[in-house]
């Protein structure tokens, strides 16, 4: 398990432990494997939860045993649930937040009292072959995996390993055949092996999902908690918005939001920057997200009315339909169009962010500069295997109207191939460049962009 999925894992561990103890009973929940704490055994997790203390260390005792006979149902439950879907973190402790190592400690281990219910890893590799043949974009490409896969699982490979080791192996091995980055088995499932509903068609990325699980019946009621939980854990994925010394612009965007509840978001970001002589769209920490939100954000750069620009296509393998997506003909503000626009990628630039390069890249609207991007084209949805894991599998694929494919496993080549770290640096020296050769520029302006630019070329 890489270290941004674990710490992914761990936010969700802390929201939900924290929402099965209401009103302040808990401060905080962490997530710690092996080599975290001398504790936690290889493969295996532990959860930490801490409780609000009193006075001071001679009280932990005290403290612990009220907090205790107080929350016994819901530590119960807490132990249930993270043995049925996180059967390895196989060790439960609460103690006294700011208390140390030496501390008294309430210490809940599995007692495998839930082992029918959990599925074992044949059943587990099984029925993720399953949904693999029913769902991937390529069927004789699943086919071929999953006839490989199923060998090593008759010569007993996947016997007798945890979760995190099977979910890492299996992965490796279906990538073998696949060569795809979307397709992984990770932690994290839900109640059987049904599609749960997934991300926008063309997403790497889930949707922003409320933490409690809550599901409002009416549309308008779900996109509005949506809405406001998507700017309370990033605003959008829009990180900074800036006007850089020389009236130029700078974008950094970690993820594409959903269009319906980021608009507002992407509208007023557009805003800050409609008045820059040039654009920096920074792009090297985006790990993906809606095409929908790619749409929105080209929308700004494409001239509007009549049909619009041809940004993409989605075929999907399942219905044989091709969705087309084009720059929308009305957008609220000031499009951003006759000025240039330069776009920093890195290795870490995936899926919806990659989208977002290769179309403007392709249409000729952006300068790419920096690395070649992780090259994971494929629109993916999450399909749960069970309550402990979950199988993601691209179910369709992008076709850019220009060139005819898309990044799949090459990524996006930069125009103007930096490393990631000096990215920034050349596109802001190339947007100063395009100031002071413009016309008109106020003096003041021109001032500050010669001496940014004299300041990046010393």
């Amino acid at each position: 398990m890489g270290r941004a999925e674990y710490d992914q894992l761990g936010r969700v561990v802390d929201h939900q432990v924290k929402a099965l103890f209401p009103d302040g009973a808990v401060r905080r929940a962490v997530l710690l494997r092996h080599g975290d704490d001398p504790a936690v055994p290889l493969g295996q997790l532990m959860i930490r939860v801490f409780i609000p203390g009193t006075d001071g260390p001679e009280d932990y005792d005290r403290d612990l045993a009220a907090w205790q006979e107080e929350h016994r149902e819901e530590m119960a439950e807490l132990r249930r649930e993270v043995s049925l879907r996180l059967p390895s973190a196989r060790l439960l402790e609460f103690a006294v937040d700011g208390s140390g190592t030496s501390a008294p400690r309430i210490t809940m281990p599995d007692d495998g009292t839930l082992a029918s219910e959990q599925m074992s890893g044949r059943e587990i590799v099984t029925t993720a072959l399953e949904l693999l043949r029913a769902n991937y974009v390529f069927p004789e490409r699943a086919e071929e995996a999953a006839a490989a896969v199923e060998a090593r699982l008759a010569a007993g490979e996947y016997d007798s390993l945890d979760e995190i080791t099977l979910a890492e192996r299996l992965t490796g091995h279906l990538n073998q055949v696949c060569d795809d980055k979307h397709l992984r088995v990770r932690l994290g499932g839900g109640p059987g092996p049904r599609p749960e509903p997934g991300p926008e068609p063309g997403s790497g990325h889930r949707r922003e999902r409320a933490p409690d699980g809550a599901e409002p019946p009416d549309h308008e009621a779900r996109r509005l908690k949506m809405r406001r939980m998507g700017r309370l854990l990033d605003n959008f994925g829009i990180h900074r918005v800036e006007r850089l010394d020389g009236n130029v612009g700078y974008l950094d965007i970690r993820r594409v939001a959903v269009a319906e509840n980021a608009g507002p978001a992407i509208s007023a970001a557009m805003e800050l920057v409609a008045g820059t002589y040039a654009l920096i769209i920074d792009l090297r920490r985006n790990h993906g997200g809606s095409p929908d939100g790619v749409v929105y954000w080209c929308s700004y750069l494409f001239p509007g009315g009549g049909p619009g620009t041809h940004l993409n296509d989605i075929f999907h393998a399942d219905t044989g339909e091709t969705r087309q997506f084009w720059s929308l003909p009305y957008v609220p503000g000031e499009r951003y169009l006759d000025r240039p626009v330069y776009v920093l990628s890195s290795h870490e630039t995936f899926s919806g962010g990659e989208d977002f390069c290769y179309t403007l890249q392709a249409l000729g609207r952006a300068t790419v500069i920096g690395e070649t991007t992780g090259g994971g084209a494929h629109p993916t949805r999450a399909f749960p295997i069970g309550r402990a894991m979950h199988i993601g599998i691209p179910f369709a694929r992008s076709v850019n109207p220009v060139t005819g494919t898309n990044w799949q496993g090459t990524g996006v080549v930069p125009d103007v191939a930096v490393p990631e770290a000096e990215s920034f640096t050349v596109a802001y020296r190339e947007a100063l460049g395009h100031v002071l050769s413009a016309d008109d520029v106020p003096p003041p302006i021109a001032d500050d962009a010669r001496t940014a630019l004299a300041a990046l070329t010393s």
